[in-house]
């Protein structure tokens, strides 16, 4: 510790002077990804060798980074890290590694901070000895009985969007792309999976080899460590879950090759080998997480009746969109999303038909208008404004929706066709590459408004990039499906019509949605009893049918459905579900002491990331109110 401490104080006179604040905010006059301290015109680094091993008593990982790293000018790496402790730095060339100077510079609170590392002229390759701490949001340490199977625990990552660096020290830019392999150690009865190719086989083991040789960005890197088994779909697909969960998750994705062999057909070869899908414990936050090779998945989308796979066509679209072209900065986000979106919406086309396409983008859209406004101006745009904030602030249904509508806008006025022609141009010319908007729309005019300015001239791209609400121009869909709900609702209003008689046998989940999104805000008690009696919506299976109809019980009273939204908010951490949900409950008094009650069970069981906005919606504090 003596000799650490010397040779940091001489570190720290070579160090330049700057403010704490100055790594993650303000503007930067060569387009830095703000919500990173690297600079990879420096010192960048181009491969991650990693040495993992996982100590679930402790609640800790403990990790060696070895960076390949790219000189350019410049002695000092920067890498991004929070909440880890860093216990030594290493550099040299290949095997001949030496201790090194090394410091931590304070960033922000939602960026963390900077390890900056002092190399010498010659050094290609820099080393991070470290362990985890319980503040890392990238990792969730699930005990046995927060999994399925109750018998063992559970690790699995999130690093999206800059939560990596809570777990590996590294470039945390989404325009920083890198290869990597990992070696990593776990108990002997659990098997380990990444977002790579597994070398060696698949069952459990002492030790676990991976290799990732297409260049991602580090959001992209992925580790999950739990009781799993593999069904395979096709020869190229498959699926990873616990004993209980594997079978019915393997029949609920059997569509997944064909998902695939449309978008191939439309956009060009799946680059990535095998595409497997890995269903986790219900507190993962997000619906999906696109990991290469290994698609994260919420237990919530299994149905039972394939109805929530958009879910699955939406990850699978990241291959193309976002994994394959990938937003150089998070203000870009929406290069990722809007177009995974859009590329979603023509899965569901192919595979399911118009209507349920139809189905898809009214409801999408029905999303955004309803969040739309309820948010600042600053956030309804597409080039959104990020700097000094969370880049987590910016997952809202804006990137997703209006960036896919933008879209199919292009696509009305310039023909399906030509656009599709246009996205497999795009796809091909940025492979493997992070671009930002400006790059986006250089490639846009060139390769496709160039080619017809009387069509160009019908979109306005700076109203719908950099311009807050919506455009006049959004392009909708009909779904003669959601028409009949709409007359149905109608009649029943009106006394002429009995809940029974709907066809309500055969209604998809998108028709369910609808239906409830139509009897409005809030209905009268009785009413809602009534719908209840003929429906049984109460006691639904269906993830998002259930929220839906809780949102509405919670607003119009219906207490019956009370004793559901506690167990429902108690027993799944998605943040798409447990948001809207504890919104509605924070309108009354009553409705705040139950949700109050509801979260103080609940928070322990959620990830940090669901913790965050949960935490923000109801003022929680660490007193618990």
């Amino acid at each position: 510790m003596f000799r650490f401490l010397i040779v940091a104080v001489a570190f720290l006179a070579i160090l330049p002077a700057c403010s704490s604040s100055s790594t993650f905010e303000g503007a930067d006059d060569e387009g830095r990804d703000l919500h990173s301290s690297a600079r990879p015109k420096e010192v960048r680094s181009t491969h991650l060798v990693l040495d993992l091993e996982l100590d679930f008593g402790a609640r800790r990982l403990k990790g060696t980074v070895v960076h390949h790293l790219q000189r350019r000018y410049g002695d000092l790496l920067r890498l991004d890290v929070k909440d880890l402790d860093i216990r030594a730095c290493r550099a040299g060339r290949s095997g001949a590694m030496r201790e090194i100077a090394w410091h931590i510079e304070k960033g922000s609170e939602s960026g963390g901070d900077s390890l900056i590392i002092a190399l010498e002229p010659g050094d290609d390759r820099a080393a991070v000895d470290y362990f985890t701490t319980d503040a890392g949001s990238g990792l969730q340490w699930l005990r046995p009985e927060q999994t399925a199977g109750k018998k063992k625990p559970f690790l699995f990552s999130q690093s999206q969007a800059i939560h990596a660096r809570t777990w590996i020290p590294c470039q945390d830019s989404p325009g920083i792309r890198v290869t990597y392999e990992a070696h990593v150690k776990t108990p002997g009865d659990l098997v380990a999976v990444m977002s790579a190719e597994k070398t060696g086989g698949n069952q459990p083991a002492l030790e676990h080899h991976f290799h990732m040789p297409q260049a991602i960005p580090t959001y992209l890197i992925a580790l999950a460590v739990g009781d799993l088994q593999f069904r395979e779909m096709s020869e190229r697909t498959g699926v990873w879950a616990e004993p209980s969960v594997v079978e019915k998750a393997a029949w609920e994705f059997a569509d997944t090759e064909k998902m695939m062999t449309t978008v191939e057909k439309l956009y060009g070869p799946y680059r990535w080998g095998r595409y497997d899908i890995l269903v986790l414990p219900p507190s993962f936050p997000f619906g999906g997480m696109e990991n290469p090779r290994l698609t994260f998945a919420t237990p919530t989308i299994l149905a039972g009746d394939r109805s929530l796979v958009s879910l699955v066509a939406h990850e699978l679209a990241h291959s193309w969109s976002g994994n394959l072209v990938t937003n150089a900065t998070h203000r870009d986000f929406w290069l990722n999303e809007g177009f995974t979106v859009y590329l979603e919406q023509r899965i569901m086309e192919a595979v399911y038909g118009r209507e349920r396409y139809a189905m898809e983008v009214t409801l999408g859209l029905r999303g955004l208008e309803e969040e739309m406004a309820e948010m600042d101006a600053r956030d309804q745009i597409l080039h959104v404004d990020l700097a000094g904030r969370d880049p987590d602030d910016g997952f809202t249904s804006v990137p997703y929706d209006k960036g896919a509508a933008l879209l199919r806008r292009l696509e009305q006025v310039f023909g399906r066709d030509p656009f599709d022609a246009f996205l497999r141009r795009y796809f091909d010319h940025f492979s493997f590459r992070s671009i930002t908007t400006a790059t986006f729309r250089s490639f846009l005019e060139k390769n496709l408004l160039a080619s017809n300015p009387e069509a160009a001239a019908k979109v306005d791209l700076d109203e719908w990039i950099e311009g807050s609400g919506l455009p006049d121009d959004l392009p909708r869909e009909a779904s003669e499906a959601f028409k009949e709900i709409d007359q149905a609702i109608m009649e029943w209003d009106a006394g002429r019509l009995q809940l029974g008689s709907t066809g309500h046998a055969s209604w998809t989940t998108q028709e369910w949605l609808h239906f409830i999104a139509s009897l409005g805000e809030r209905r009268p008690v009785a009413k809602l009893s009534e719908i209840d009696r003929a429906y049984r919506l109460t006691a639904s299976g269906n993830s998002e049918i259930t929220a839906a109809w809780l949102k509405l019980s919670i607003t119009s009273g219906y207490t019956p459905a009370f004793e559901k939204t506690a167990h429902f908010l108690t027993s799944q951490g998605r943040r798409k579900f447990l948001t809207p949900l504890y919104k509605a409950l924070m309108q009354t008094p009553a409705g705040k002491k139950r949700a109050m009650e509801i979260y103080r069970r609940a928070r322990p069981t959620y990830h940090a990331i669901s913790v965050r906005t949960i935490d923000e919606v109801l003022g929680w504090t660490e007193a618990g109110s």
